[in-house]
């Protein structure tokens, strides 16, 4: 978790979390995408892993799911470069910091709402969100 020392985080203005929606909702497609492969493949691969522990050989989904774990990993790390937080997989859940009056607080935004338009305190999480309001402008 970060504390309220703005230098320690980088955060974002509205407008700036704003411009990278399109690329997010890309990125985050990506992410759902893979991890439904991920999921889909994990009985198999739990067999695998089973076996491995008796001594037995592997899966042929192997190479396959070691393929989508890089791309669902790569995806997420593309994102949180830039220096979005990802909250909630399943969801797309992400939250860009943003300097409130000198601390840090969450812009809290998923792929299937038009806008980013709620925050929340950095503690408080999707439960406390809150409305935006213009002072956010």
């Amino acid at each position: 978790m970060y504390d309220d020392d703005t230098e320690s985080v980088r955060t974002f203005t509205l407008q700036e979390a704003r411009s990278l929606m399109p690329r997010l909702r890309k990125l985050l497609a990506r992410v759902s995408k893979e991890r439904e492969a991920l999921l889909d493949m994990r009985v198999e691969i739990d067999l695998a892993r089973e076996k491995a522990s008796e001594g037995g050989g592997g899966s042929p989904f192997g190479p396959t799911y070691i393929t989508h774990l890089i791309a669902f990993s790569e995806a997420i790390q593309e994102i949180e470069y830039v220096g979005v937080h990802v909250k909630d997989l399943r969801t797309g859940l992400v939250d860009f910091p943003y300097d409130r009056d000198g601390r840090i607080v969450y812009l809290c935004w998923k792929p299937d709402e038009d806008e980013i338009g709620w925050w929340h305190e950095t503690d408080a999480g999707f439960a406390g969100r809150q409305m935006l309001t213009d002072e956010f402008e």
